[in-house]
């Protein structure tokens, strides 16, 4: 399902959407929309394990993990273009919204670094126990697994229970991403609000 969405792109407005189970994304053009679809894609947070032969991979990988130490920086290469994907959702507009979240203490960064450069990361919006993942990059080979898995592992730690990805991904498959109906989807919701927990810090 897909609306145009209002004038306004405020903190109150944008949490208010995620607590009801809808978000925003611009199309090619910047022009921004609310979208609420069905099925729904969520990573069983209760139930991810990294399998011993990741754990390996991502040891000798030697990755740095931080934690909203480079929230706009971690956006800014979401948004930018790639091989096979010269245009993103994520608009200047949509930049300063969720950096407006993060500095109210609503969005956050996965960071993946090595020798001091980021290299990979991870960013989205954590209300209560939910956390809505937005978008991810990597600039280098399995920098992007390394943030993923520490979110995960994260959300265990702080009883969080639910992590919505929004749509399926092969990569996100990988990690368990399943889809659900949105019925299924608003009754996790509910729940996922009603625990008091926080990502940060």
């Amino acid at each position: 399902m897909r609306r145009p969405l209002p004038a306004s792109l405020d903190p109150d407005t944008l949490i208010a959407a995620y607590c009801q189970g809808v978000f925003p994304m611009a199309n090619q053009y910047g022009r921004i929309y609310w979208y609420d679809p069905d099925p729904r894609a969520i990573i069983p947070i209760e139930t991810f394990q990294a399998n011993r032969r990741l754990r390996r991979t991502l040891h000798h990988a030697n990755f740095t993990i931080r934690i909203n130490t480079a929230f706009r920086a971690v956006m800014l290469a979401c948004a930018a273009p790639d091989e096979g994907r010269e245009t993103t959702w994520i608009s200047p507009r949509m930049i300063t919204a969720y950096t407006n979240l993060h500095q109210l203490g609503y969005a956050h960064s996965v960071e993946a670094w090595r020798d001091g450069e980021l290299v990979g990361g991870l960013y989205g919006v954590a209300i209560r126990g939910l956390f809505a993942g937005e978008s991810m990059f990597s600039h280098t080979s399995n920098a992007s697994k390394a943030a993923l898995v520490a979110l995960l592992e994260r959300l265990q730690q702080r009883g969080f229970t639910l992590l919505d990805t929004q749509f399926t991904t092969p990569h996100l498959i990988r990690f368990g991403a399943i889809e659900i109906p949105r019925e299924e989807y608003r009754a996790r919701l509910d729940f996922a609000l009603s625990i008091p927990t926080s990502f940060a810090p």
